[in-house]
């Protein structure tokens, strides 16, 4: 897998990144940390292993993941969360299937996947999303919200994302569907957290997601516009 890089968004992550780096290391693939530069304290954590610190230029969830993806050097990448709660050993399925596909995501609501960290708010916002996504534009995903998804860089880099906060979970995949590229998922299970807490505001960022999917929808599907020029 030499030619693949891990994407690791980071923010206040100090205590559960060293060793998520730890668990990753045996495997032949390239690691990125994407954080902001005045994260000292996660900075300090890591600076002693055997991996690339990208230093984003705005802020965000979605800006630290399309500015490292924006300037990965590999064929393909994978965002893989700094809290320990991806299944690393997903990488082998989800680096199988990838050459036939833009894009692999995951699933936690299919069997044999779970979750032991959604909670019912972010498992009822996630559906109603997902069941959004599928009436709204025929998106064949379950967990559109779920980041552990792995891709070929190029693709990404040709569907311009905009995003730069949680509002990229559901740009992506819907420029994906509209410019009919080939994806597909499997189930996955979203392990306890190390440490630390979730970043997402499940009211303010559900309703941004909202406005996200209707604004994506008139622009694309209602006037025409192209997604890919």
């Amino acid at each position: 897998m030499n030619d693949l890089t891990l994407i690791i968004p980071a923010k206040n992550e100090s205590e559960s990144l060293p060793q998520v780096i730890d668990s990753l290391k045996n495997l032949d693939c390239k690691i990125k940390v994407s954080l902001k530069i005045d994260d000292k304290v996660t900075i300090d954590s890591i600076k002693d292993k055997n991996i690339e610190i990208f230093y984003q230029s705005g802020n965000g969830y979605g800006n630290s993941l399309k500015e490292a993806i924006n300037d990965c050097k590999t064929k393909y990448f994978c965002i893989f969360n700094a809290d320990g709660s991806f299944e690393h050993n997903d990488l082998f399925k989800m680096y199988q299937y990838i050459k036939e596909n833009d894009f692999i995501y995951t699933t936690r609501y299919e069997q044999p996947g779970g979750s032991e960290d959604d909670t019912i708010i972010t498992f009822i916002g996630n559906k109603f999303f997902s069941k959004l996504g599928n009436i709204l534009f025929s998106l064949k995903i379950t967990d559109i919200l779920y980041t552990y998804l792995m891709g070929k860089t190029s693709s990404h880099k040709s569907l311009n994302i905009q995003s730069n906060d949680f509002r990229y979970c559901v740009e992506l995949p819907i420029k994906m569907q509209l410019a009919n590229m080939r994806y597909q998922y499997f189930p996955s299970y979203e392990k306890k957290r190390i440490a630390g807490k979730k970043k997402v505001n499940a009211f303010k960022d559900g309703f941004l997601i909202l406005i996200e999917m209707l604004k994506l929808f008139f622009k694309f599907k209602v006037f025409r516009n192209k997604v890919i020029n």
